[in-house]
């Protein structure tokens, strides 16, 4: 889970792309360590992992050296067969000319058989021949028999691809597949598809055990975002995600599940299923919010798990919905207007990237002509970062498009823009750069906070009011900000709760200056340090009305209705007194780039009771999925992925594929599987056949 600061590429005019890479610790360090596991092929010797050929392919590292003396030892291991003209390996039945150099049996048996003349060595087992395949583990055998040792390596790689690349099982079933690794060495078998899902269903169900008992081990609030696609079998699926900040304050996130809604998928659907899920990892009663993507139906869902919620008392509990998918649906309401414009204009950047020959033309003219410089591939993306790239060209390198169209014909005239057109991309490229820099603030912040967030979502509300009042904006600008008003409103209505607020003022950038005018509020100031007092006040130290214990015992443990009533005053004195929050509030805020939870880590020590409420309340999230996979090129590939996977592989490939990501050990049966150390073996024979085939290129050669 590696999510840390990144920047936009480059200066005005490069290719719009947002790189996250927030520095958040890694799931795997907090992975339960499980008595069952075994240490895979960390000392094992190199052996061909099934890609080479029959005869020349087995052979072990270079540094080696041919023992002559071991003629015999080898030649005892194969049998001479009847024709006279061949041997044959007495364990696996290779076969090799009667010609073939004793160097290469050694090397077979060292490579096919290792501990053909020794016992206890480490050695890979491979998978039976029923429908569940062993994983790769150290084994230590007395002696090894004339049984085979058939090598599965080739299957679990063939399962990391599948999963990194996120394709469906039905890859597997291609039948040129198959034949290419056939074309390398003709003993490959790869498992049927229902040995794969076989295999995966059962790394799904290790690694989710992993989930659980780290959730286990989590002692503050979490916070759960939904996610919804439907794919090319029209199935909804909705993915649940978990956050928290753990004690170190380091941010955490893991993909909990990826579920297909049922029929008729509405709210009470949607319900069910997250109930289902949060039960699973017994968490229910750590959920303190969720970020939806803002459909009615997960609205009405999270609308529902709330008054559950609060008929059980088990805690505050809010939703809200997402920022980024507010603040895209309100960019595309301007867009909107200008979209033929902006067509013609990627048409033309698609030509570029596509003709080394147009994009180096376009680099030389933009140079001379001073219109700043251009890194090609240029993003032509449909989503924000691409329409913002086509307005930016269009805009500050107009002279040095126009020459390149007038220069190729097959470009042809259409391509070229008007004035009314040029026109409108200056106005909509000049209203648009607050957003543009919005939404890249809000991309490569650290700890996109949900005070950050209503901050800049302020600013647009700003902006877009400012466009519908100014005399100089056209009427076609001012009708696309009707619409762009009325979603920012109805998000600022749906976002505006005491739980928000305080959110927002934990943050040490934000506190009371920053917010939202339509979420201050004297009420939920009152409210915040109502529910401060009550829940954090004396969670783990001890209480400040403990002070008046001696004298209660003294009076015997009673005391008169008006002493009584003196007590709580002076404990409301006290607690004012010493409260923490008024001391937070009255200090100035951070400066923006200030790391909110390392200065939430660092101040722990001068608010003890109010860090405890900041970490759970700064775990509400304000986008239901990452904003650089919604506004940049990346989210046509995550879309892509999504639409074509297969309803039998979608829950296990991307939850497999999410938690490898965050750190999360690759497990099948409770035990690791070492792709490292495979791709070092492979990387070892792949050496060790090339240095024997320029050895015997020489040989020929002399």
């Amino acid at each position: 889970m590696n999510f840390g600061t990144g920047t936009v590429a480059g200066k005005a005019g490069n290719i719009m792309e947002w790189n996250v890479n927030n520095g958040y610790k890694s799931l795997k360090d907090m992975e339960p360590k499980s008595g069952m596991e075994v240490a895979l092929i960390p000392n094992i010797d190199p052996i061909d992992i099934g890609l080479g050929s029959s005869e020349k392919g087995n052979v072990v590292p270079p540094g080696k050296p041919r023992k002559k003396t071991m003629t015999s030892v080898y030649l005892k291991f194969f049998e001479t067969v009847s024709d006279g003209k061949s041997r044959r390996c007495k364990f696996c039945g290779q076969s090799y000319s009667i010609a073939t150099a004793t160097g290469n049996l050694g090397r077979h048996l060292s490579n096919r058989h290792p501990g053909y003349d020794k016992s206890g060595d480490t050695v890979i087992i491979s998978a039976p021949q029923g429908p569940q395949p062993s994983p790769i583990v150290k084994k230590h055998q007395p002696q090894l028999k004339t049984s085979q040792v058939e090598l599965d390596h080739l299957n679990w790689m063939l399962i990391k691809w599948l999963i990194l690349a996120s394709l469906p099982l039905s890859t597997l079933e291609e039948k040129w597949l198959e034949n290419s690794f056939k074309f390398l060495n003709p003993t490959v078998q790869i498992w049927p598809v229902g040995k794969f899902q076989a295999v995966l269903r059962e790394v799904f169900r290790s690694m989710r055990e992993d989930v659980r008992a780290i959730l286990q081990q989590v002692s503050s609030k979490v916070s759960i975002t939904l996610d919804f696609w439907t794919s090319y079998e029209q199935i909804l699926y909705m993915s649940i995600t978990c956050q928290w900040i753990d004690e170190h304050w380091s941010f955490q996130k893991v993909l909990l599940d990826i579920c297909r809604v049922p029929f008729p998928c509405a709210a009470a659907e949607i319900y069910h299923t997250l109930v289902k899920v949060l039960k699973l990892y017994n968490i229910e009663n750590k959920v303190f919010s969720c970020t939806h993507d803002d459909s009615p139906n997960a609205t009405q869902a999270c609308h529902t798990l709330k008054d559950d919620m609060d008929d059980q008392k088990v805690g505050p509990f809010c939703y809200v919905p997402c920022a980024a998918r507010t603040l895209n649906s309100i960019i595309n309401d301007a867009l909107r207007t200008t979209n033929p414009v902006i067509s013609k204009i990627r048409e033309f950047v698609l030509e570029m990237n596509a003709s080394l020959e147009i994009s180096q033309d376009f680099i030389q003219y933009t140079t001379a002509y001073q219109e700043g410089n251009w890194k090609f591939p240029l993003d032509a993306s449909a989503r924000w970062s691409g329409s913002y790239q086509m307005l930016d060209i269009a805009r500050k390198a107009a002279k040095s498009m126009e020459t390149v169209i007038r220069k190729y014909e097959m470009l042809g005239s259409r391509m070229l823009l008007n004035s009314v057109e040029k026109n409108a991309v200056s106005i909509m490229h000049a209203y648009l750069e607050p957003f543009f820099k919005t939404t890249t603030n809000i991309c490569t912040n650290k700890v996109p906070t949900i005070g950050l967030v209503l901050f800049f979502m302020d600013h647009i509300s700003e902006m877009i009011v400012a466009c519908r009042e100014s005399r100089h904006s056209p009427d076609w600008l001012k009708n696309a900000a009707e619409g762009m008003t009325t979603k920012a409103q109805s998000y600022n209505d749906q976002v505006c709760n005491v739980f928000t607020y305080m959110a927002a003022i934990l943050d040490p950038r934000i506190k009371v200056e920053l917010i939202p005018e339509s979420l201050n509020s004297e009420n939920y100031l009152e409210e915040a340090r109502s529910h401060f007092m009550r829940y954090y006040s004396t969670s783990h130290i001890p209480s400040i009305s403990g002070s008046y214990g001696a004298q209660e015992l003294e009076d015997g443990g009673s005391v008169s209705f008006a002493e009584e009533i003196a007590r709580k005053k002076r404990r409301a004195s006290m607690s004012s007194a010493t409260d923490e929050l008024t001391q937070y509030l009255s200090e100035p805020p951070a400066t923006i780039p200030t790391d909110v939870l390392e200065w939430w880590k660092v101040n722990s020590t001068r608010y003890p009771r109010l860090s405890m409420m900041a970490r759970d309340f700064l775990t509400l999230q304000a986008t239901s999925v990452a904003p650089e996979d919604l506004f940049c090129s990346k989210g046509d590939e995550i879309d892509k992925q999504r639409f074509s996977m297969s309803h039998e592989s979608t829950e296990t490939v991307l939850c497999i594929r999410s938690w490898t990501q965050c750190g999360m050990k690759f497990k099948y049966n409770s035990t690791e599987i070492d792709y490292e150390r495979l791709m070092e073996l492979a990387a070892a024979a792949a050496a060790a056949a090339s240095d024997s085939n320029g050895a015997g290129s020489d040989k020929k050669q002399k």
